[in-house]
């Protein structure tokens, strides 16, 4: 599958140069990156994997002592989970590719996209425990994003990062190592280049001029970094309106409880750090939230990560959550936390509801005074605010 837009140096732009009001572009900047230091950097960065080629990668990049980043597809990431730890654990770092890289989704509408973007983050949070604001779009921005997808994005707290050197990797089946190296040679030289390459299925070709394209860089005094999300992305600019199928922009209640709640993930702040049954788990910021004096948290994420069961009924906006020997029902429609007491009688909590990023926020107290876990402390510290459950 190509991963390859056709781009030139026109077509780059710095930073998504659209403004927090949809489609009102701001004044074009300078393409490049932003940096404090004139050091010439290159950043080599893989998209599609991780793959059987994967591994072997990494050992060129360790045996010649350089960094990348890995731009993953979250459904090989779901199947090679021992991979992105061995990226991390590299001192790699990891980006988001989507889940299964199929233009026909993503493209359709932007909540496709985020769906997609939303998984992957979430699977690659469970490998590593850590998410990742990087994102980059399969096939790269130009003639597939709209201002809706950079606004939306960019409000969300990601950073979507194009490229301004392609490989050639991808433009079609079997590209010989050496016409890739060819194309990296050939490429105008800037003071930061960020360098498509590929290690998904079939690109052993890639792997093999691998050493040489480091090599060449290295002649050419680059130092090589790893892609961050503070720095300033590289974008392609829009394609003519001509080229771009329109495409209808997400309602403003979608924008509101599923974009504008997310950037907070990313924002600096404590983890909350719960311990309830013999399991400890950790919220980052953005994963909880301190309203009235409460920590309200997504109800179905926070209790299969502390180990519970929960069973979701869409038509009947109610769910059960079963912990151990505890069966707890939830009603969103009454907004009620039911279990039976020991006396046969139901205790009844009622509760306030509400839904961010597509999921139903409850008090964690409430939560685990039902399931047979009452909060025994609450701990603030500098680092992280700790809660201790029975």
């Amino acid at each position: 599958m190509s991963d390859r837009a056709q781009v030139h140096d026109g077509a780059l732009k710095a930073g998504n140069g659209w403004a927090a009001g949809m489609g009102k572009k701001t004044s074009p900047l300078k393409a490049g990156l932003t940096s404090g230091k004139k050091d010439k950097v290159v950043y080599l960065t893989f998209d599609d994997g991780p793959s059987k080629l994967t591994d072997e990668v990494l050992r060129i990049l360790a045996e010649e002592r350089v960094t990348a980043t890995f731009f993953v597809l979250g459904e090989r990431a779901e199947r090679s989970p021992e991979v992105i730890r061995r990226i991390a654990e590299a001192g790699h770092s990891l980006g988001n590719h989507t889940y299964n890289h199929e233009y026909d989704e993503l493209y359709e509408s932007f909540p496709r996209f985020w769906e997609q973007i939303k998984r992957t983050e979430e699977i690659l949070r469970e490998i590593t425990g850590e998410r990742t604001a990087m994102v980059r779009a399969p096939g790269g921005t130009y003639g597939h994003f709209d201002g809706t997808y950079f606004d939306l994005l960019k409000l969300g707290g990601y950073k979507v990062f194009d490229w301004n050197v392609d490989s050639g990797d991808s433009k079609r089946r079997n590209v010989p190592a050496s016409e890739i190296l060819a194309n990296i040679k050939s490429a105008k030289l800037r003071q930061e280049m960020i360098v498509l390459l590929h290690d998904g299925t079939g690109h052993e070709a890639s792997v093999k001029a691998l050493p040489d394209i480091i090599r060449f860089y290295k002649k050419h005094g680059y130092t090589f970094r790893t892609l961050s999300p503070e720095q300033e992305p590289v974008q392609f600019t829009l394609a003519d309106s001509s080229k771009t199928r329109k495409k209808s922009a997400p309602s403003r209640s979608w924008i509101e409880t599923h974009v504008m709640p997310n950037a907070e993930l990313f924002a600096p702040g404590r983890p909350l750090l719960v311990e309830a049954g013999g399991v400890g788990i950790r919220l980052d910021p953005g994963e909880y939230e301190l309203r009235e004096g409460q920590y309200i948290v997504p109800l179905r994420a926070t209790m299969e990560r502390l180990g519970a069961e929960v069973r979701w009924n869409e038509k009947t906006r109610s769910a059960i959550i079963r912990w151990g020997d505890v069966s707890v029902n939830v009603n969103a429609e009454t907004e009620t936390l039911t279990r039976a007491g020991v006396d046969g009688k139901p205790l009844i909590y009622e509760t306030r509801f509400s839904r961010k990023n597509g999921a139903l926020w409850v008090s964690l107290r409430q939560l685990l005074d039902l399931t047979g876990h009452p909060v025994a402390s609450v701990s603030k510290r500098e680092t992280a605010v700790r809660v201790k459950a029975m």
